[in-house]
C-alpha cells in the first residue's frame, strides 16, 4: 500500500495544487522516505481561505441549527472510530511514535474529543435569555467566530486537530487546517473521512505546507481566528500577528512541568507514573514532567530508582508493540536533544543513566539514550528550557514551600503533578502550583475539563464548554423598551 498523494483537499474536494513542490515523509526510524504528497503554496491557501470564506459568508454551514451540525459531527465519529487501527500505523509510521502510545491515545483521544465535545454541544447555551438589570430582557447568543485557521504540530497531529477543527465545526465556522510537514499523512485519511461524513462544499480544507507558507495562512485577511499547537516561539509570532490585525487567536505552547514527589509518596506507583508522563511520546510532549522534584533526603534514592525504572525501557522500531521509546522525529530533533544532554553535563548535573550515542542495539534512526540527570539547579539551562525527548532532571527541594517556589519559578505552566499518600495535602500543594492543568498521584487530559497554559505556555483554552466557546462570539440582543 503506497501512502504517496498527489492532490490537496481544498474546500471539500480533491485538487491540483498551483506548484509541483513536494514533501518527502521519512520514516524516523529507517530514514527512508515513505511517502510524497503535494507541498502547499501561497497560492494553495489563498484558495483554502476563498472558499472558507465563501462557505462561511454564504453556505448553509453557519447557518444550520447546533442540532443540524451535531448530526454530521456524529456521522464523523461513527466514521473515525472504525479507522483507528488505520490512524494509528499512519501516525507511527510518519513521525515515530511508539505503536502502543498510538494505539493508546494518538488515535482513540482524537475520536474521544469528538464524543466529548459532542455532548457538551448538546448542552450548551447557544442562545439564552437572562433578565436585564434596566428592565427589558437579554438575549445572549454564541455565533460562530467565522474562518479558522487551525494550526497542528508534528508530535500528536490529529490529538492537536480535533481540539481545534470539532469545535469549531460544531459552533458553525469554516476552517482551514495547516498540517505539520513531517506528519500530512493523518490528515488524508482524515479528509476522507470528513467528506464521507457529508460536512458541505467549502467548510473544510487541508493544506500541508512549512512555516512561510503557514505565516501567510496566519496573516491572510480572510481569517478571523488562528487556533495553533507549537512551540512557544512560534506562538510569540503568531501572537504579535493576530495582536496587530485585531484577529481571535488561542494558543497552545510549550511546557517544562514539574512533578512533585512528597516523602510520604509510594515509590512504586511513583515511577510507573513518572515513566509514562516524563517520557511519554518518546518525551516529545508539551505536558511531558521533566523536572521531577524530589526531597534533599529522598533525592539520591529516588534519582538512582528513576534511572533504573528509565533504563529499562525499551527503545527501537515504533512498529513493535514492545518498543517504549521510539525516535525523534527528525534529525534536527534528535541534534537538538544531544546537545542538551551535553550542556546538561557541562553545567554540573550528574548523569545516572543515558547520554549521548545511539542506544545499544540501534544503527539507523533519529534515536536519543533515555535519559536521567540527578542534583540539577533548577536555574541550569537543562531545568528551564524546554528540550522535546526522553531527558528528566532530578531537583533537590528542602521542604513543601521550597518545592512549590522551585515548580513556580519557570516561564512555563501547562501540566504538573504531586505524588503523596495524602490526597488531601496533595490537593493543597496543587492548588499553589501556576500551572493550567495538574494532577494528585496521576496525570490525564479530560475532555470535559478546559487544558490550557499560564504564563508563556499559552492564552485560552482547549476541551470542555470553554474550548467549544472559544470558537463563538458573543452578541447581545435587547428585547423590548426598559420601563423608565
Amino acid at each position: 500500500m503506497t501512502l504517496d498523494r498527489d492532490a490537496l483537499f481544498i474546500g471539500g474536494a480533491w485538487s491540483k495544487p498551483a506548484t509541483d513542490s513536494v514533501l518527502e515523509v521519512v520514516s524516523p526510524h529507517t530514514e527512508q522516505v515513505v511517502a510524497r504528497v503535494p507541498e502547499g503554496s501561497t497560492a494553495d491557501i489563498d484558495a483554502a481561505v476563498a472558499a472558507a470564506r465563501k462557505a462561511f459568508d454564504e453556505g448553509p454551514w453557519p447557518r444550520m441549527s447546533p442540532a443540524e451540525r451535531i448530526d454530521v459531527v456524529q456521522n464523523l465519529s461513527g466514521l473515525y472510530a472504525a479507522k483507528l487501527g488505520e490512524m494509528a500505523e499512519i501516525i507511527s509510521t510518519e513521525m515515530g511514535s511508539p505503536i502502543s502510545f498510538s494505539n493508546l491515545a494518538q488515535a482513540p483521544a482524537p475520536w474521544m474529543q469528538i464524543e466529548a465535545f459532542l455532548g457538551i454541544a448538546r448542552e450548551f447555551p447557544w442562545e439564552s435569555m437572562r433578565p436585564g438589570v434596566l428592565g427589558s430582557d437579554v438575549m445572549v447568543r454564541h455565533e460562530p467566530i467565522g474562518v479558522v485557521a487551525a494550526i497542528p504540530p508534528w508530535n500528536v497531529p490529529q490529538f492537536t486537530v480535533m481540539s481545534k477543527l470539532v469545535p469549531a465545526l460544531l459552533a458553525g465556522c469554516t476552517v482551514v487546517v495547516k498540517p505539520a510537514p513531517e506528519s500530512p499523512l493523518d490528515c488524508y485519511l482524515l479528509a476522507e473521512l470528513l467528506q464521507e461524513a457529508g460536512v458541505p462544499e467549502g467548510v473544510v480544507s487541508i493544506v500541508a505546507a512549512g512555516r512561510e507558507v503557514g505565516e501567510h495562512l496566519v496573516s491572510h485577511p480572510g481569517v478571523d481566528k488562528v487556533a495553533f499547537t507549537g512551540s512557544t516561539a512560534a506562538g510569540r509570532r503568531i501572537g504579535a500577528i493576530c495582536g496587530e490585525q485585531l484577529k481571535r487567536c488561542s494558543l497552545e505552547l510549550g511546557g517544562k512541568s514539574a512533578a512533585i514527589v512528597l516523602d510520604d509518596a509510594d515509590l512504586a506507583t511513583t515511577l510507573e507514573g513518572l515513566k509514562f508522563i516524563g517520557v511519554m511520546n518518546s518525551g516529545q510532549a508539551c505536558v511531558a514532567q521533566t523536572r521531577v522534584l524530589v526531597s534533599r533526603d529522598r533525592h539520591d534514592s529516588f534519582a538512582a530508582a528513576l534511572a533504573e525504572t528509565v533504563s529499562g525501557m525499551k527503545v527501537g522500531d515504533p512498529m513493535d508493540p514492545a518498543t517504549e521509546v521510539g525516535p525523534m522525529v527528525a534529525q534536527r530533533q534528535q541534534e537538538r536533544v544531544e546537545k542538551y544532554i551535553a550542556l546538561g553535563q557541562e553545567e554540573g548535573a550528574q548523569l545516572v543513566t543515558g547520554g549521548l550515542g545511539m542506544p545499544d542495539g540501534l544503527s539507523t534512526g533519529w534515536y536519543v539514550r533515555p535519559t536521567v540527570f540527578a542534583g540539577v539547579d533548577n536555574r541550569m539551562r537543562i531545568a528551564q528550557e524546554e528540550i522535546f525527548g526522553p531527558v528528566l532532571s532530578v531537583i533537590p527541594y528542602d521542604d513543601v514551600d521550597d518545592a512549590v517556589r522551585i515548580a513556580n519559578d519557570s516561564e512555563y505552566g501547562l501540566a504538573g503533578t504531586v505524588w503523596t499518600a495524602d490526597e488531601a495535602a496533595g490537593t493543597d500543594v496543587a492548588r499553589r502550583i501556576r500551572t493550567g492543568t495538574i494532577g494528585v498521584n496521576t496525570y490525564t487530559m479530560d475532555f470535559a475539563a478546559p487544558f490550557g497554559g499560564y504564563k508563556a505556555s499559552g492564552v485560552g483554552r482547549e476541551f470542555g464548554p470553554e474550548g467549544l466557546a472559544q470558537y463563538t462570539e458573543l452578541k447581545s440582543v435587547y428585547l423590548g423598551a426598559p420601563e423608565m
